[in-house]
């Protein structure tokens, strides 16, 4: 998929202006640590999502672009403060901002990005896009220290591992979706609706994020990664559940005590590969991805509703 999709070309370099003006700060540090974050932008799909949400349902107005722009900062504020926790030097092929200016200036500007996005609505009274979106910040967190609390013990099934991801990535992009679509809607079924759907491509996309990690792409981290940091995802956590007691017992050993030797990541992942983890999470992920898509068939055919299907499918083909 070409991005970004020309159906709402115009309304992207719009987004980007009020984007770049909700950032702007009076502080020169901040400021200089503003502009290095737009120039660093990623694919920016999150505000994609608002956009065509918003245009499924409607016209595009102010309300929308102040929404996408809140989406974006939330986003931003929470990987910031994601390199910080992870310990990460490195975010897109850029220095993390922790890297540059250290842990203390990290934490207060993805405490500062997370208060502009919050003011950008209060002071243009969009309450009930604040609401929507306020649940995801609150989500966010559970689903990050629910995590941190599972990766202690190695104690995580399938359920937990689902509820940490439906925080952690699937609520942003579920608020997207919904808060894009109340903007023109003001129809809080619709609104509704349209957070499921979201909720659902973001299973997906974290689940396509998680298999990467098991060399099935070049993403700019390294393979692995993640059973470095001790994170059970759904490749895992399935051979876990479907090894035989001395091959569980091996690969939480090698989890626990073994994580940094990279002969031996390797051989969690060769283990999880045979265990047949990465083909049970490509189903999972197709499934979710297939949910989403059956809800967006239930709205008229119009380029939109293409342009969204396209860009959930890129979720899952993406190669990065």
């Amino acid at each position: 998929m070409k991005l970004p999709p020309p159906v709402i070309s115009q309304e992207l370099i719009v987004f980007e202006k009020v984007f770049k003006e909700s950032m702007k700060s009076h502080v020169s540090l901040l400021d200089t640590i503003m502009r290095y974050i737009v120039k660093r932008k990623g694919k920016q799909l999150r505000p994609m999502f608002v956009l065509l949400s918003a245009k499924l349902l409607g016209e595009v107005n102010e309300m929308t672009y102040r929404t996408a722009a809140l989406v974006e900062l939330l986003h931003t504020a929470s990987l910031v403060h994601d390199d910080v926790v992870d310990e990460s030097f490195e975010r897109r092929g850029f220095f993390s901002i922790n890297a540059l200016w250290k842990n203390k200036v990290a934490v207060l500007v993805g405490d500062y990005l997370l208060a502009k996005g919050l003011l950008l609505s209060l002071e243009n009274e969009d309450f009930e896009i604040l609401k929507i979106t306020s649940k995801a910040v609150k989500q966010l967190s559970e689903g990050e220290l629910l995590q941190m609390e599972k990766a202690r013990n190695l104690n995580m099934d399938e359920a937990v591992y689902f509820e940490i991801i439906k925080n952690k990535t699937a609520s942003l992009l579920g608020s997207a979706c919904a808060s894009g679509a109340y903007s023109t809607s003001r129809d809080q079924d619709l609104t509704e609706k349209l957070r499921q759907f979201g909720e659902w491509v973001g299973i997906a996309f974290q689940i396509k994020d998680d298999l990467f990690d098991y060399g099935l792409a070049n993403v700019g981290k390294p393979t692995g990664n993640d059973i470095k940091e001790k994170k059970l995802t759904l490749p895992i956590i399935y051979t876990l559940a479907h090894s035989t007691p001395a091959k569980k017992k091996e690969l939480i050993y090698i989890i626990k005590n073994e994580n940094r030797r990279k002969e031996k990541v390797q051989v969690v992942i060769d283990m999880v590969k045979e265990g047949g983890g990465i083909a049970y999470s490509e189903n999972k992920m197709l499934e979710y991805r297939d949910k989403a898509l059956t809800l967006l068939r239930e709205f008229p055919e119009t380029e939109v509703r293409k342009t969204l299907e396209e860009l959930v499918r890129y979720t899952t083909d993406r190669k990065y």
